[in-house]
């Protein structure tokens, strides 16, 4: 997985604040989660491929999450996009789009489809044979999803010295990496421990967009490889969460020791703070593996 950090800050976009967009690049995937204003000018920038993004994930209808989606749809139009293009987001989102495109005459040319959503549980947005999304319902002023990417058990590592030996004919190898026991040339049952090695431990990406203070996450997200969390504000404007169902890097780094999870990255920073040093400050009191999201910001995960 590597995750690029398009934009991490909240409200309003400023010359060098922009608002939140990630590109998630996992088992062969592009996927891109929130499209706030100018997330175009910044997949440009950091020379993401605009044709490899064919799943799009919208977290809430807040404009610095989705304001930067129809203009990203428009210019699939202008660059002659054939391919199909997915939006999961919330009820609505069809609505605004296409009444967009409407008015404006420029209906795709490419297939453009809404998977809008409203449930309040856990819902399976994407699956294919090696990684699958699933939302994480969150608790802010209008109805929010994180989004939870996991990879799929991995394939075992065939040990080929071992199967050599254990006369096991290469038409075999295969089912050996999916994990069977298979017959030798001499007819005898080979077990699959034998000859293949543990597969690379699986990995997984817990987006949790604006949220309050929500524990409820918690199972969901246990032992997550990396938590991107809001932290909109610090500790010293914690009274201010309550009225905008934001929390602060304090609450964040709560959830990731609860969760287990491997690193918590911190983001959706409020613009009335000019060191963003203190959010990892914070957290890190409570936390010990914390990251700061920054525009342009590249993590392996």
């Amino acid at each position: 997985m590597k995750l690029t950090i398009l934009g991490c800050h909240s409200a309003t976009p400023h010359i060098n604040a922009h608002p939140t967009a990630q590109v998630l690049e996992v088992q062969g995937h592009l996927f891109l989660i929130d499209c706030g204003e100018g997330t175009q000018v910044q997949l440009r920038r950091y020379k993401v491929k605009f044709s490899r993004i064919k799943h799009i994930f919208i977290s809430h209808l807040h404009g610095d999450h989705f304001y930067g989606l129809i203009g990203l749809i428009s210019t699939f139009l202008l660059l002659g996009r054939e391919a199909d293009l997915h939006v999961y987001g919330p009820k609505g989102i069809k609505e605004a789009i296409l009444l967009q495109l409407k008015l404006g005459k420029s209906w795709t040319n490419y297939s453009l489809f809404f998977h809008e959503l409203d449930s309040k549980e856990p819902t399976l947005l994407f699956e294919d044979e090696k990684v699958k999304v699933t939302t994480i319902p969150l608790n802010h002023r209008v109805y929010t999803n994180g989004f939870l990417f996991q990879e799929k058990i991995k394939e075992r590592k065939l040990d080929f010295k071992a199967a050599q030996k254990a006369s096991i004919h290469h038409t075999y190898f295969q089912k050996l990496k999916q994990g069977f026991d298979v017959e030798n040339e001499k007819g005898e049952l080979i077990e699959n421990k034998t000859v293949t090695l543990e597969p690379e431990p699986s990995k997984s990406y817990a987006y949790c967009s604006d949220t309050a203070f929500y524990p409820e996450i918690v199972p969901q997200i246990k032992h997550a490889t990396v938590l991107y969390h809001e932290s909109t504000f610090l500790e010293s404007h914690h009274h201010l969460c309550e009225k905008t169902k934001h929390s602060t890097a304090k609450e964040a780094a709560v959830i990731a020791k609860k969760a287990e999870v491997g690193t918590l990255i911190l983001g959706h920073y409020s613009g009335r703070y000019g060191d963003l040093s203190l959010f990892k400050k914070e957290a890190e009191e409570v936390f010990f593996t914390v990251e700061l999201a920054q525009d342009g910001k590249q993590f392996e995960i």
